[in-house]
């Protein structure tokens, strides 16, 4: 019989919210949700926020058993699957609403995104552009944006195309 850990919820801005999705969901996340972290407008949505105007960015909120997967291991496949050196945004998606950042529900999970970030740098002498913030509040995005990889699987992969994620 298999015993269910805590659940628990990371939170992620690696630039398109489409784009990174499917990577956790690959990994052994419960559940990946599109929204918006970062900003302090209330009740964030997507036109707003690709104006650059709101302070919110593109994230993922991955709900996560951490007997199956670790928050070190979701830190690893994120630095991994981002460029972690642009602060400008990420690939063909400029402006604040796509950079990198990870937010953090407690000191634990700030410690361990501090590590993670050194050890990156240290392993290739480059300064890390992600920005560790507290978690204040996520707002789901609107339901064309969620699991976009599945509804639109042609368009999915001409974006990672052409933003080039995938080469």
């Amino acid at each position: 019989m298999y015993y269910l850990g805590m659940e628990k919820t990371a939170y992620f801005a690696g630039g398109c919210f489409w784009c990174i999705t499917p990577i956790f969901v690959a990994r052994g996340a419960k559940k990946v949700t599109a929204g918006y972290c970062g900003g302090e407008e209330k009740d964030a949505y997507y036109k707003a926020v690709k104006s650059q105007t709101t302070g919110h960015r593109e994230t993922i909120a991955i709900t996560y058993d951490e007997d199956r997967i670790s928050y070190d291991k979701l830190l690893q496949i994120f630095l991994a699957n981002i460029d972690p050196y642009d602060e400008g945004g990420q690939f063909i998606d400029r402006g604040p609403s796509y950079t990198t950042a990870i937010y953090y529900n407690d000191e634990t999970e700030k410690e361990k995104a501090l590590k993670a970030i050194k050890n990156l740098e240290t392993k290739t002498g480059k300064s890390v552009m992600v920005k560790v913030e507290p978690f204040k509040s996520f707002y789901e995005a609107e339901e064309e944006h969620q699991d976009y990889y599945l509804k639109n699987p042609e368009a999915f992969e001409e974006e990672l195309i052409q933003s080039g994620r995938k080469k």
